[in-house]
């Protein structure tokens, strides 16, 4: 399974990915690539920019189409 799969994966699982979940889950150190290639595919990944102690990082979800 490709890192990219993984990502969308926990994504469409309703989970969100941190860059420490790509690195513990599929060795994935460029998580920001990892969702362009998605938002390329047509998914609709959304950033939220996490602050805690001082430190700001980003986390992904997915949001789904009312189809």
């Amino acid at each position: 399974m490709s890192q990219t799969e993984w990502i969308l994966e926990e994504l469409q699982r309703g989970r969100s990915v941190s860059p420490i979940d790509a690195l513990a889950g599929c060795q994935c150190f460029r998580l920001a690539a990892r969702i362009q290639e998605l938002r390329l595919r047509g998914h609709n990944v959304v950033t939220i920019i996490v602050k805690r102690n001082g430190k700001k990082y980003a986390t992904y979800r997915l949001i789904r189409s009312k189809a």
